[in-house]
């Protein structure tokens, strides 16, 4: 497969999630180049935000996924690192608005690289809550936070407020991250609001990516008449969540009336999918019979996560838009029209 086009994309973001006039406000989206960022960038852009500002410096994200924004007269691109302190204070100058999507994503690569991990997703965290902090025009910041906080917990569904250990750096890295957000409002009355992502999947995510997560891997394998790899015996489970349905929580989440001080909420389905039955699904979509190849169990994986969404719909209305299958079949058709095989 060869590098995606990126194109506006016709079948997401009918509907808006908002229901406050955006046109005046500027918003911030550190990490906008990536997979979940680009696609908040896209919400915005389509329902005419004010200003639309991308921070990344591409180590992670893809100027493919923002290119077709860059003649828009609302939308602005900062190519740069949150680990820069200095960078994040300019970036945010003039902001109402931050959605801090940057960072280091995959257990496996905060395996290998445990302190690099740690400069972009606690260093560049705090830097982001330091810039914020600041600047007395933000109103609030929505940040990334992570499933892999619950760590070794085996209480199912995930419910906010019992974690357990975390299971590798990145664990560790997403649960400091929550810890300094509290903080910071306990002490300087930041208004910040972390969201648990389980499992995020949609259009945008590069399967070419080394750390590529599940879905976009075995859809390529798929296409290309390939084997997809399970870790382990197939059974381990996930609460996948379709990018339109985290989209919307970003969204709700800036700007609910309901939340009072630091909160975090689970971004899920409630719904829990085995390697297995996602193989098996992808091949019924792609109308294919492609087995598995099964290796042994990875070092720092949860073998379970499915998430109670019920904090999450009291405090910021949250309601899927797409079960899993709608998403799957969505984003395995997208995968088809953009790559070249």
């Amino acid at each position: 497969m060869e590098n995606y086009n990126c194109q506006f994309n016709k079948n997401l973001y009918k509907n808006k999630y908002h229901d406050v006039d955006i046109s005046s406000y500027h918003f911030l989206i550190t990490g906008g180049a990536g997979f979940i960022g680009s696609n908040i960038v896209e919400y915005l852009l389509k329902n005419n935000a004010g200003k639309v500002r991308v921070l990344d410096d591409l180590s992670n994200g893809y100027f493919d996924n923002i290119k077709d924004f860059l003649n828009l007269p609302n939308f602005e691109f900062i190519e740069g690192d949150i680990r820069s302190l200095k960078i994040c204070q300019e970036a945010i100058n003039d902001i109402d608005f931050v959605l801090h999507q940057a960072a280091l994503g995959s257990v496996p690569r905060s395996i290998e690289n445990p302190i690099l991990s740690n400069e972009v997703n606690v260093n560049g965290f705090l830097n982001m809550l330091e810039a914020v902090r600041s600047n007395n025009k933000v109103i609030r910041m929505v940040y990334a936070a992570s499933s892999s906080t619950y760590g070794d917990s085996s209480q199912l569904p995930k419910i906010e407020g019992i974690e357990g250990r975390p299971l590798s750096p990145y664990a560790v890295t997403k649960l400091v991250n929550e810890l300094y957000a509290d903080v910071y409002f306990k002490v300087y009355g930041l208004k910040t609001v972390g969201l648990r992502y389980f499992n995020v999947f949609g259009p945008k995510q590069n399967p070419n990516n080394p750390y590529a997560a599940v879905i976009p891997l075995f859809c390529k394998k798929i296409i290309e008449n390939e084997n997809p790899v399970i870790f382990g015996d197939g059974e381990t489970s996930r609460d996948f969540t379709f990018v339109e349905n985290v989209v919307q929580a970003n969204i709700k989440a800036l700007f609910s009336q309901k939340i009072k001080s630091h909160q975090v909420f689970n971004v899920a389905c409630n719904e829990s999918i085995s390697l297995n039955r996602l193989v098996s699904l992808i091949n019924t979509i792609a109308n294919k019979e492609i087995a598995a190849i099964y290796k042994d169990e990875r070092n720092g994986d949860i073998k379970h996560s499915l998430a109670s969404i019920k904090k999450a719909i009291e405090f910021i209305g949250y309601t899927p838009e797409y079960n899993f299958k709608q998403g799957l079949e969505i984003v395995y058709n997208w995968y088809l029209e953009n790559y070249k095989i």
